[in-house]
């Protein structure tokens, strides 16, 4: 089935869920197919997600990392996305989407120094914790404030397509990717970014993660939509609803909708429907607003095990692969965390850095008094 009639307005996109796993285990035949080398490595990265996710939570409860908000649950979204991006293009996460930088080859250790903030943290510990970004993949920083991305992600799309339009893009043809979660559709940000996306026709794809959850309000308690995709017709804005937990279906969707950004199409809003197995974050505890039940209906569509069961049926992967998988992936997380972990705090004297072209005289005098004071004391002293 081509995008085009996906999208249709027949089909009711923003109505419908998207899918291309099967119950059996087997994909759709009427859906072009995904190939065989994205699907075995959206399965190592998502495999890697859950286990850096289970990792950095346990060294936040030794009091080792500050803070962490782990994907579980979610992780076909972001996978997918990194497998679907082009060098040239930009992402706008929000809180989950962090390992778009890991599938696009940002290092390991650079990553999990970001969540411990030390000297080996590119951002020299200055954002806060498990605030990722990179320039070296065209990653932004996620803010802790709901939805400022958006409008962030629609402007840099604006100004890929000012530039294509002077003959300054060259042959790539970047497209922008904004992140945010259901809550986010009730922020102004989210509608200004919206009609924008829509008046000026900008490269820009929309994600909408929606978990069913804004921390502790129930989406069902934030809008009166029937779906969020819907929202995208006011706006002119082509939308799908796609099955988030579904690794080949929302790589499917965003391949076609990168590919009609490229081709000066437009943007495209996707709504992502999956949920948050675990905690906000480690500030969080679910319990206290929704029942387990729920939790434990969601478990059974788990994207990592809709996505090993497609590919068991493919007979590519089998027990004992994946234990050979996990021993490798656990032994490099624990390795870049042993590297990290020896590493010292940022020098002092950077708090002047990257600020001033060249430093103010006063600035200068604060940073030659700084230098000469003694050193900290090592932690725990």
């Amino acid at each position: 089935m081509r995008y085009d009639r996906v999208m249709s307005s027949e089909l009711a996109p923003d109505l419908g869920l998207f899918r291309v796993l099967q119950d059996d285990g087997s994909a759709r035949e009427d859906v072009e197919r995904v190939p065989i080398e994205a699907i075995l490595h959206g399965y190592r990265e998502m495999t890697r997600l859950r286990l850096i996710d289970a990792k950095m939570i346990l060294l936040q409860r030794q009091g080792r990392v500050g803070f962490y908000g782990a994907c579980t649950g979610q992780e076909a979204v972001p996978i997918a996305t990194g497998l679907v991006l082009q060098k040239q293009d930009w992402v706008f996460p929000a809180l989950r989407e962090q390992s778009v930088m890991l599938v696009r080859g940002f290092p390991l250790t650079q990553f999990i120094a970001q969540v411990f903030g030390n000297s080996g943290d590119v951002q020299k510990g200055r954002q806060m914790p498990s605030h990722h970004s990179g320039r070296s993949v065209n990653q932004v920083s996620w803010s802790s404030v709901i939805g400022p991305q958006i409008p962030q992600a629609v402007g840099a799309a604006w100004a890929m397509k000012l530039r294509q339009r002077a003959g300054k893009g060259g042959d790539a043809r970047p497209v922008s990717v904004g992140f945010f979660g259901d809550g986010a559709t009730s922020e102004a940000d989210f509608h200004d970014a919206m009609n924008f996306a829509g008046l000026f026709k900008v490269p820009a794809l929309l994600v909408c993660q929606n978990n069913h959850w804004s921390i502790s309000v129930p989406t069902a308690k934030q809008t009166a939509a029937k779906t969020l995709a819907i929202k995208g017709r006011a706006y002119g804005v082509p939308s799908v609803r796609v099955d988030g937990n579904d690794l080949l279906a929302v790589y499917t969707v965003l391949s076609r909708a990168a590919e009609r950004a490229r081709a000066g199409g437009g943007p495209t809003f996707i709504e992502a429907l999956t949920y948050r197995i675990g905690a906000h974050s480690t500030s969080d505890d679910p319990t206290r607003y929704r029942a387990e039940e729920e939790v434990e209906a969601w478990r059974r569509r788990d994207p990592l095990k809709r996505l090993r069961e497609h590919l068991t049926y493919l007979g590519l992967v089998d027990d004992a692969s994946d234990a050979r998988l996990e021993a490798e992936l656990t032994e490099e997380i624990a390795v870049a965390v042993r590297a990290v972990e020896e590493l010292p705090p940022p020098a002092r004297t950077s708090l002047f850095d990257d600020v001033y072209a060249e430093l103010p005289w006063h600035l200068r005098e604060q940073r030659a008094e700084l230098e000469s004071l003694p050193p900290a004391p090592a932690h725990g002293a």
